[in-house]
């Protein structure tokens, strides 16, 4: 997998997904995160390889903004957080990578554990490397795909 884009690997089966593709719409995927960002935190990334936000379709964009408030309200069903953190992450190694909006659920005890909140406590998580267990996600994965299903319309 040397060189080969994460995102991409990571659609195709090509590398390792605990809990597998949560959502496929027409334009995007959204699985969860393989990084040290918690439990329940999702990504969703365009289905087709794209390095910038400038560069997705006007049917791409259409189906975006409802997609990521669908998936918003999924991860606060299932993981009741204080916030739900939504960012852009491109880079990889400091070169601009696959786009994906990282959905994260934030809560008192990981601010309190980490001392810190916002941007500050995504790179605290970050260095901190702690991966949920495999798993854990497949158990929570299930249970944001039932809330997709039976959430908000308009995806």
């Amino acid at each position: 997998m040397s060189g080969e884009c994460l995102a991409c690997a990571l659609m195709a089966g090509r590398a390792p997904l605990p809990g597998g593709t949560v959502l496929r719409t027409e334009f995007w995927v959204v699985e969860h995160c393989v990084g040290p960002l918690g439990l329940g935190t999702l990504v969703v990334k365009p289905a087709r390889h794209l390095l910038h936000v400038a560069d997705l379709t006007p049917q791409e964009s259409a189906e975006l903004g409802p997609l990521l408030r669908k998936v918003s309200a999924a991860v606060t069903e299932v993981t009741t957080p204080e916030q739900v953190y939504v960012c852009l992450w491109s880079h990889a190694g400091g070169v601009p990578g696959h786009i994906h909006f990282v959905v994260q659920p934030v809560g008192s005890e990981d601010m309190a554990r980490f001392d810190a909140f916002g941007p500050t406590l995504q790179v605290a998580m970050g260095e901190a490397g702690c991966f949920p267990r495999a798993a854990e996600v497949e158990r929570v994965c299930q249970r944001l795909r039932e809330a997709l299903r039976s959430g908000p319309a308009g995806v």
